[in-house]
């Protein structure tokens, strides 16, 4: 690709979707500062259109924040004098910082961090399709609710010249997967992320209301 070529795509999807994911980037984070480089990082992929690195890092993101909130609703949101930082997160780090992402999701529910409806849509959703699909490239599951599709193709045979109908199997082979995960990635990518950002300010505000 020739450097005016690129430059004038970049230009192009600044021009056309700075306007809708800008005000993603002023949002003042009451809790969660350690997540506003990597969300401000998704806005910019959002803007340039680079959606499966936005997915990807939105699934970062999402780990990271259930951690946090499970550390910051035992440990409290208080200000603590850097000397006291070593033995105060020492222990809940230990605690919830290698958990895998159901785990998370349990905890954060069980400890009303997230609600039922949040709870069951990280679960059956971002967990199942999202977060299997692209960080373990597992395209069954991010295919899982794709339909194979059905072609025709004219062949002549001796004894029967007609129609020969077959079902290619998305999920299965390489470029039809391809194709079928640009779609998703494309469709799911803005929704996925602002799903997560209002997330971040559900529980900032939850965490605010127990006085933690």
């Amino acid at each position: 690709m020739e450097k005016i070529i690129l430059e004038k795509t970049v230009k192009g999807n600044i021009d056309n979707n700075f306007d809708r994911f800008s005000k993603y980037l002023d949002f003042d984070y009451q809790v969660f500062n350690e997540l506003k480089h990597s969300s401000d990082e998704v806005v910019k992929c959002l803007i340039l259109e680079f959606d499966k690195a936005a997915i990807t890092l939105t699934n970062n993101i999402l780990i990271r924040l259930l951690k946090l909130s499970l550390i910051y609703n035992e440990m409290g949101i208080k200000s603590v004098p850097i000397e006291k930082w070593n033995s105060f997160f020492n222990e809940p780090n230990r605690k919830y910082g290698s958990l895998p992402l159901g785990k998370l999701i349990e905890l954060c529910h069980k400890q009303d961090l997230i609600t039922k409806s949040e709870k069951d849509y990280l679960t059956d959703s971002v967990n199942k399709l999202i977060i299997n699909g692209y960080s373990s490239a597992d395209t069954s599951k991010m295919l899982e609710i794709a339909t194979d599709e059905r072609f025709e193709s004219q062949r002549d045979h001796e004894d029967s010249p007609g129609l020969d109908r077959s079902v290619l199997k998305h999920k299965i082979i390489p470029p039809l997967q391809s194709i079928q995960i640009e779609n998703f990635t494309k469709a799911n990518a803005s929704i996925y992320f602002e799903f997560v950002f209002e997330l971040i300010g559900n529980i900032e505000k939850r965490l605010i209301e127990k006085g933690r």
